[in-house]
């Protein structure tokens, strides 16, 4: 079973980028197609709504998708190498949650749930 979530600030930042949950859910099934780039450690890079946007996108060994970061390709090329560290760090951190702990992020707003494929 793999569920998709984002981030509050990442929510913020798609609102204003006028990115839906359904644009997100749709990239999501793409990356299941091998359609993003790996940058190792289970940190993601995915282009969205017509290429104008990259998404970081952080996974947990297939049981769930963790929108993180949100840049427009006219303001930034790339992560840097630091920045990159950073991610694959909280890769790590993900990985340790319990259920309960998720549950506690979903019930303080800090995720919110996108998609969940049963």
């Amino acid at each position: 079973m793999t569920r998709t979530f984002k981030t509050a600030w990442f929510h913020k930042q798609a609102r204003k980028a006028k990115i839906s949950d359904a644009q997100l859910c749709k990239a999501v099934t793409q990356i299941g197609q091998g359609q993003m780039v790996d940058l190792g450690g289970g940190v993601y890079k995915k282009r969205l709504d017509e290429n104008r946007h990259r998404s970081i996108i952080l996974a947990h060994s297939g049981h769930f998708w963790i929108y993180e970061f949100l840049f427009a390709k006219k303001d930034k090329d790339n992560i840097d190498e630091s920045e990159l560290m950073a991610f694959r760090t909280l890769v790590k951190a993900y990985k340790g949650l319990t259920s309960t702990q998720v549950q506690q992020l979903l019930d303080e707003g800090d995720f919110l749930e996108i998609c969940h494929d049963a």
